[in-house]
């Protein structure tokens, strides 16, 4: 027993744990345990076995009886404390942490330790002091600055989190994890092809990084290499099948791919309803609001971006205009910051809770709590949604809206609001999960919330020829995009176009493509990401626009027209396809629509030769836009309010039958008698 007993046994198991023979340290420790059962270094060292293999609960019960026998040791406290974290015990861990640097302040593992706990908790002054700590302490600790870079990335303190972020990747360049972090981070600073470079790094690290793939996607989708993105979406998936947010990254890009119809896009919404919202169906629990159809409502709107962001140009003219005295609107912003958007839209509504930091489950309760009567998803499957909110079903009558026209797939969400030029009657109800909404008129209600720049006068005057452009995000524009447009430049001599693509190969494959197209590369013009104001300034340059197919351009095309500058579009396949369309048919501009290439082309020749026509058009269309549905803020308003009724009106009805079915067999089954809800007429619901 002698090799088996007291610190020559347990020097020996130390050995062994660090040569990665971890059974051989597991069974010296319990036979130098079997001797002597207060030989702390050999419980540390079982504890430390036991969390390595996923034991946490062993892993505790070593690492509690350590810490009783030596309430100095630093180690065992640091363990202890990695242990109750993994076990998403934050405070335990924190104050076990406390205990290691009590017992020895220069500790610097468990200084980072208590930042990373700190973080976790949201006390991010907290996380950095302790994090920067542990720098101090140990400049060379990679860990501790990355995790520095993370929590600065949070406080949105961007430009720092990089320096340390990059010296993390200095120390440690084989870590697959923060060259991933990194790569977050590049993303938010607008570095799209190193974010992308440092996720390829990232996956070339570690082939089975979810994460990485998935921002991989994201960063191709940007740079209109749809293809490619929905493969890194799709191995994301395989590797993290619960993953709710990329599920939802895939369906966004289905919307961009030429390849994928309604019925495709539906069969990939019906499989996250399946895999992520159903299972959650079991905690549903039935709605108490008061069935009366005519009280007033209770509205509730949900989204991350009542700020500056496109959402409130379409958001401004529906809260400012809302009434009052039949219904009250609550707002459910999931943003930890504010703006002087934020606040204005603040001030139309009568309730404003925050949900940030919130779990889908603790928001849902807060909603339901609210008595919400009609909830509203401003996102669909749009970044930083809240769909798993509405999974839980919170409110009796669910709608989506706004992100972009189409249907979620979610069972527990009632209708999407459409209109009858994106959505006719039978031409889609076969591929919703829902039930479509038709506004009378139109989809969207804009207004640009700036007066400036003014029009100006039509550029092909001033340069002798006609530039067209789109200035849609670049994941709109295909290889069947830019082969059209080609077409487009040949049928007009001398004609330029203009598009917003990132730098880099972005910008390349459009070269590329276009010059197998015969066009010369000093026909085409980039512009970049830019400022409000300076974006709208950029149609100065622009006589006609080109609508991207399949997804054509929604707020971009709102723009334009405000900013004198007709669109032509060609009527897609799916909804957000045909958003040219209904934006044209409420301007009363049908004849700027074709249901080709051949009457696109045409259309595109025929303007391009009549400058007096695209004269007209600049220096109307604004006021167009003024008079037009598209900018009616009141009769917008009215309409959605009118909608609302209508789909409470039918959840009073349909209650009313479930009440009468239910007091109709309550009775039967007093009496004795057979079910009778069938035989009376009602359904049978369940």
């Amino acid at each position: 027993m002698a090799p088996f007993s007291g610190a020559p046994a347990v020097d020996l198991a130390w050995k062994h744990y660090q040569a990665g023979d971890w059974q051989r340290a597991e069974r010296i420790c319990r036979q130098v345990l079997q001797v002597d059962g207060s030989q702390v270094p050999a419980l540390h060292l079982l504890g430390l076995i036991a969390a390595r293999n996923g034991r946490d609960d062993l892993a505790r019960d070593y690492l509690d009886a350590a810490v009783r026998l030596r309430p100095d040791l630093a180690d065992a406290h640091n363990t202890l404390g990695i242990v109750m974290a993994q076990q998403g015990k934050l405070a335990e861990a924190a104050a076990s942490f406390r205990q290691a640097l009590r017992a020895k302040p220069d500790f610097a593992q468990a200084h980072g330790n208590l930042g990373n706990a700190l973080r976790a908790q949201g006390d991010l002054e907290g996380a950095e002091a302790s994090l920067r700590e542990a720098i101090r302490l140990r400049p060379d600790l990679a860990e501790a600055s990355n995790n520095l870079g993370n929590v600065l990335q949070q406080q949105g303190r961007l430009q720092e989190a990089e320096v340390h972020l990059r010296r993390a990747m200095q120390l440690k360049p084989d870590s697959a994890d923060i060259a991933f972090n990194l790569g977050m981070l590049l993303w938010k600073l607008g570095k799209a092809e190193e974010s992308i470079a440092c996720n390829q790094k990232a996956i070339r690290l570690n082939p089975d990084h979810a994460d990485a793939h998935a921002n991989l996607g994201t960063g191709l989708m940007e740079r209109g290499q749809i293809e490619e993105a929905i493969a890194a979406y799709r191995v994301a998936l395989q590797l993290q099948p619960g993953d709710a947010y990329t599920h939802s990254n895939l369906i966004r890009s289905l919307h961009f791919h030429p390849g994928y119809d309604p019925q495709a896009i539906r069969e990939e919404c019906r499989q996250w309803n399946s895999r992520h919202a159903e299972p959650l169906g079991r905690d549903i629990r039935p709605h108490p609001n008061l069935p009366d159809p005519e009280r007033r409502l209770r509205i509730g709107y949900v989204s991350p971006d009542f700020r500056d962001h496109v959402d409130s140009f379409f958001l401004v003219p529906l809260l400012s205009h809302h009434d009052h005295s039949q219904f009250e609107i609550c707002c459910y912003s999931d943003s930890k910051h504010s703006d002087p958007v934020t606040e204005r839209l603040r001030g139309y509504a009568d309730v404003w809770s925050s949900i940030a930091g919130l779990s889908d489950e603790q928001a849902a309760e807060l909603v339901r709590r609210d008595q919400i009567d009609i909830l509203i998803d401003l996102k669909l499957h749009t970044a930083d949604n809240r769909l798993l909110v509405f999974a839980r079903k919170p409110a009796p009558v669910q709608v989506s809206w706004l992100g972009y026209p189409g249907t979620t797939g979610l069972s527990t969400i009632d209708y999407h609001v459409t209109d009858p030029y994106l959505d006719p009657p039978g031409l889609f109800d076969a591929c919703s999960g829902d039930e479509s909404l038709r506004l009378p008129d139109t989809f969207w209600c804009y207004d640009p919330l700036v007066d400036q720049p003014a029009i100006n006068a039509l550029p092909a005057r001033e340069s002798g020829a006609i530039t067209f452009g789109c200035l849609n995000s670049f994941s709109k524009v295909n290889e069947g995009c830019l082969a059209l447009w080609a077409r487009v430049l040949h049928a007009v001599q001398g004609s330029r176009l203009v598009l917003r693509a990132p730098r880099g190969p972005a910008r390349d494959r459009v070269l590329a493509r276009l010059g197998q197209e015969g066009i010369a590369p000093s026909r085409i013009d980039f512009c970049a990401w830019q400022s409000r104001p300076e974006y709208l300034s950029l149609y100065h340059k622009i006589d006609l626009g080109l609508d991207p197919l399949p997804c054509n351009g929604h707020t971009t095309s709102l723009d334009a027209f405000w900013m004198g500058v007709p669109i032509l579009t060609m009527l897609g396949k799916t909804m957000v396809g045909r958003a040219g369309w209904s934006q044209l048919c409420n301007l009363d501009l049908k004849e700027l629509a074709a249901e080709n290439p051949e009457q696109y082309l045409a259309t595109a020749a025929q303007l391009a030769g009549d400058l007096p026509r695209l004269e007209e058009l600049r220096r109307t269309l604004r006021q167009r836009m003024v008079q037009s549905p598209l900018m009616d803020a009141s009769r917008f308003a009215r309409n959605m309010e009118s909608a609302y009724r209508q789909i409470w009106r039918r959840w009073c009805r349909d209650r009313s039958i479930d009440s009468q079915v239910s007091d109709r067999r309550n009775a039967d089954r007093r009496s004795g008698k057979p079910p009778s809800g069938a035989q009376n007429g009602f359904p049978d619901r369940h």
